[in-house]
């Protein structure tokens, strides 16, 4: 791998486990200085990377590790926003408490992260906002009202981001489908009797993509370091789909 990211640095949100920390670990990789943030963070790998917990979903702890990472490292030039939880219901049996803590963690992260970090990303000369939502903010299923609509506002805000921050900073959303994370294991659980599999259920789950498979957390990652490299230049306000297919199987736009 080419140090494509070397001397820049990067906040990753979500960097404990899954897609956020597949993230982490490529721009490490690829030379950047990183910040790792998440409630359950633990300790870096390096001199390079800063390891900071953090709750998201409130507004004070997003601008405090925001500080955090420019005060370690003198600059920011690429925010990713990956952090992200998945609750089970439809509007009716969904408490107003479930409704707040998903639309807290998946989308009001989003908005607190980038209203600290574009100052700053602007100071350093410029650079990307890669936002994670998914392929539920075009297709949904039974029971996930509160994630599909913190997904679909995610593409909102990055179309309405794209727009007001350029030319300076680009503004791109990620959309997976299914992705072999310790999310999608939980998931699969909940809906594999006792005497299953839940490996079963994520093989299944896989087979419903053109592609035969779910996808790993790297190439997600590859996704999102392209979206916030110097290869993609001309590329804002996109919501690139990472599906193996399946939104042409499903019909989303």
């Amino acid at each position: 791998m080419t140090l494509e990211f070397a001397g820049k640095a990067v906040l990753v949100t979500g960097a404990a486990k899954g897609i956020g920390k597949a993230v982490a670990d490529a721009f490490e990789a690829a030379g950047a200085a990183v910040v790792g943030v998440d409630r359950e963070m633990a300790g870096g790998t390096g001199p390079t990377v800063l390891p900071y917990v953090a709750d998201v979903s409130k507004p004070a702890e997003c601008a405090a590790a925001v500080a955090a990472g420019v005060a370690a490292f003198g600059r920011l030039d690429v925010l990713v926003n990956c952090a992200g939880i998945q609750r089970y219901g439809d509007v009716v049996s969904t408490s107003e408490e479930i409704w707040d803590e998903v639309i807290g963690v998946n989308l009001s992260s989003m908005f607190y992260m980038a209203k600290h970090a574009v100052p700053h990303i602007r100071a350093a000369g410029g650079g990307a906002i890669v936002n994670m939502a998914s392929v539920q903010a075009f297709v949904a299923q039974r029971g996930v009202a509160a994630y599909a609509a913190s997904k679909g506002g995610i593409i909102a805000l990055t179309t309405a981001m794209a727009i007001d921050h350029a030319p300076e900073i680009r503004v791109n959303a990620v959309c997976p489908g299914s992705v072999d994370t310790p999310m999608l294991r939980a998931a699969a659980a909940l809906f594999t009797d006792e005497s299953g599999d839940p490996s079963s259920t994520v093989e299944s789950w896989g087979k419903m993509h053109p592609l035969g498979r779910v996808a790993q957390p790297r190439e997600v990652a590859d996704a999102v370091l392209y979206l916030a490299g110097p290869r993609s230049s001309f590329i804002s306000g996109v919501a690139l789909r990472v599906d193996g297919a399946l939104l042409s199987v499903l019909g989303g736009t």
